[in-house]
């Protein structure tokens, strides 16, 4: 499917550059009658510095594919009249909610925008050079000296944005987890018989009575060797991190429930052993499509598992409260 994940952008690299400083001035009073004014040189403006903000309107890295380089406006010379030139105007750079942002060259994390409105100053611009004014003293009442001003910090930055969301579906490709998610939220996720339907992360909300709600992200499928990259690999798991609690959906027509969450398991510990220390939820789906044994033998082998069917909603009700229950209970490890 060509061109499928093109909206959705979740990693970008961008250079940015802070503002040069302005320059000091040189610069004598002129006045009628009076041979030699003092200096009157003004300093130079301060170089516009680069700002990152969280944006909750804003969800993808889309714009920062095409344009890679951000420079904020230098500051302007001061001139005569003890006159400071003009500060260089601020690049903003507005970035989906859960964009962490780091140092390209460093690896370090620079911000990590968890919240609406966030913003931090990633480059400062370059401070204004002093004019001659500040020079004169008693011994010298027409310094012809100024300072430049100072540069701007040039970075290379890499921007990788993490879904935020409570409660994340981990399963193989045609689990269900698209399904699950548009009969619980008003999410509407392309849904279809093959594998890897599900190219793009997908967000909804689940609501529980009037006052209570959380978000469910569908993480595209996993398959064995996704944390080395395989099939869809490491370029969503990343947004796994961010969940509270997992929900591993198992097929239950396809069988081999335990092997199927132990490979599951296995490939998220791989790619991030904290991530398994998550409040996990396991669940059996499609039990629409079981005969009554087969079910039968499946509740009393995997007692430990809910049983829903996604597409008829049998089940469903217990699971959200299970959920909720998860939710609360992690909400109050974290308080």
């Amino acid at each position: 499917m060509p061109g499928s994940t093109a909206m959705f952008i979740d990693y970008v690299e961008i250079e940015v550059e802070s503002g040069r400083g302005g320059d000091g001035c040189i610069s004598f009073r002129r006045e009628k009658y009076v041979p030699k004014g003092g200096p009157d040189g003004g300093d130079g403006g301060r170089g516009g510095k680069v700002v990152v903000c969280a944006d909750e309107n804003i969800t993808t890295l889309l714009d920062y594919r095409y344009r890679r380089f951000y420079k904020a406006e230098n500051g302007q010379p001061g001139s005569g009249g003890l006159k400071s030139g003009r500060d260089g105007q601020d690049v903003i750079l507005r970035v989906p909610v859960g964009t962490i942002l780091k140092d390209k060259e460093t690896g370090l994390v620079i911000a990590d925008f968890d919240r609406d409105a966030e913003d931090v100053v990633i480059a400062v611009g370059g401070r204004g050079g002093k004019g001659n004014d500040h020079f004169k003293s008693p011994t010298n009442q027409t310094p012809r000296k100024a300072t430049s001003g100072g540069s701007g910090v040039h970075l290379k930055l890499a921007l990788e944005l993490k879904l935020l969301a409570d409660v994340g579906l981990v399963g193989y490709p045609n689990a269900g987890k698209s399904t699950l998610l548009a009969r619980v939220t008003a999410a509407r996720p392309k849904i279809a018989d093959y594998p890897f339907t599900t190219l793009i992360p997908n967000l909804g909300i689940v609501r529980l009575g009037e006052f209570r709600s959380f978000v469910m992200a569908d993480i595209p499928g996993i398959i064995e060797g996704a944390s080395e990259g395989k099939g869809l690999g490491t370029q969503f798991l990343r947004h796994i991190q961010r969940t509270a609690v997992l929900l591993f959906l198992i097929d239950g027509y396809a069988g081999k429930i335990e092997s199927t969450y132990e490979m599951l398991y296995a490939e998220l510990k791989k790619y991030d052993p904290e991530l398994v220390r998550r409040h996990i939820v396991r669940v059996i789906n499609k039990i629409d499509i079981i005969d009554e044994k087969q079910l039968e033998d499946l509740r009393r082998a995997h007692g430990d598992f809910l049983f829903i069917s996604a597409v008829t909603g049998e089940g469903i009700n217990s699971l959200l409260n299970h959920l909720e229950k998860a939710l609360d209970e992690t909400d109050g490890e974290q308080g």
